[in-house]
């Protein structure tokens, strides 16, 4: 076989080998052609993202809320949604999202975030705010009250709407004239500081119906009737007489009460009735002889009692539970049953009143000399 190759498989590349120099050109030829690829490649992309902007263009100018899920308004509505006044004096929504000991951090949909410090969290005075029921997650009414400026929080305050609600509530009872019932919280020398409805108000020694002096009425709870409401000048002035005088003016003979052991002396229990302070004496709590009432009632008790008498000028009320009981001694063997049947027992104890008023009218009528006229 020749070595020599035919001119046919020079044409088929049988056997052929470029020389050092056409491998040198094809590697020079290799990156050019990749560039012009790439270049095209980058032409049609530019090319299609004009095409998408022009179209974009046109949808803008000429629909500009084609295929929009919502609304002008609505869009107008979200922004004013998040939009808030932040001047002082101002009633934002917020949501609690921590708490720590001296207050809670509140998100009001503002910049900066906004805390609600612990005295300002609840009109009544608390240990933390988890006592006024501040807790995260909880969503309230606040008033932004402060803003700190070190670093723009917001200061906040429930304590401010309370007081709005509580005056506008003691506005509200005095014109119905109503009866409220309230803690005296201290005594100076022209009478007694009492808290109503979450405020402090003032009852002067001249409208005090008890007798009692102003250092043992604290911490008790009495009725009171508003004298002056006036926010505007922070007077809130009360009056126990005229409560006690409306208390006084229901309490009928023979009529079943609640009340609650004062005191206990040796002659006798003070029942308080409502405000009203009245003797239950010994000699009425039982049909058997008591010869220690703190055998049978301590302070603090609560039972029911039967108004006997009431002298209304004098301000003294006589009370009983002997005429309460089913069968005698039954106060000192079982009270609770002298409770359950007080109503019935008293209804018993008003018809005979009433049977004995009817016989002595009868009485007076039949002894009555006749009178002839001539």
């Amino acid at each position: 076989m020749t070595m020599a190759m035919t001119a046919s498989q020079l044409r088929c590349g049988w056997g052929w080998r470029p020389t050092p120099n056409q491998q040198q050109q094809r590697r020079r030829m290799v990156p050019v052609v990749c560039s012009i690829a790439i270049e095209n490649a980058k032409n049609k992309e530019r090319a299609k993202l004009k095409k998408l902007f022009d179209e974009a263009y046109e949808r803008c100018r000429t629909a500009p809320t084609e295929g929009v899920s919502f609304t002008l308004q609505q869009f107008t509505d979200a922004l004013d949604k998040y939009d808030f006044n932040a001047e002082m004096g101002t009633k934002v929504k917020g949501t609690v999202f921590a708490t720590d000991n001296n207050g809670a951090y509140v998100d009001i949909t503002a910049k900066s975030t906004a805390y609600l410090p612990l005295h300002e969290a609840c009109i009544h005075r608390i240990k933390n705010v988890e006592e006024a029921g501040i807790i995260p997650g909880v969503r309230e009414e606040f008033m932004i009250i402060d803003e700190n400026q070190a670093d723009d929080t917001l200061i906040l305050s429930l304590r401010s709407i309370q007081y709005d609600i509580a005056w506008e509530r003691c506005r509200q009872l005095k014109a119905e004239d109503a009866v409220v019932k309230g803690k005296v919280v201290n005594a100076n020398k022209g009478g007694l500081v009492a808290q109503v409805e979450g405020l402090k108000g003032f009852v002067p020694f001249s409208q005090i119906s008890s007798k009692s002096a102003g250092e043992e009425l604290l911490e008790h709870v009495i009725p009171f009737k508003f004298v002056e409401v006036d926010e505007e000048q922070s007077r809130l002035v009360l009056s126990h007489r005229k409560a006690v005088a409306e208390s006084q003016g229901q309490l009928g003979i023979g009529s079943v009460v609640t009340g609650s052991v004062q005191s206990i002396k040796p002659y006798g229990a003070f029942i308080d009735i409502g405000g009203i302070s009245g003797l239950l004496h010994v000699s009425q709590i039982s049909h058997d002889r008591i010869t220690d009432i703190e055998t049978v009632l301590q302070p603090g008790d609560i039972l029911k009692v039967m108004i006997l008498s009431h002298d209304r000028e004098r301000g003294r009320v006589s009370l009983s539970t002997k005429k309460l009981e089913p069968t005698p001694g039954d106060m000192i063997r079982n009270p609770k049953l002298v409770f359950e049947k007080a109503e019935e027992m008293a209804q018993t104890f008003r018809q005979r009143i009433a049977q004995a008023e009817a016989m002595a009218r009868a009485d007076m009528l039949r002894f009555q000399p006749e009178v002839f006229i001539f």
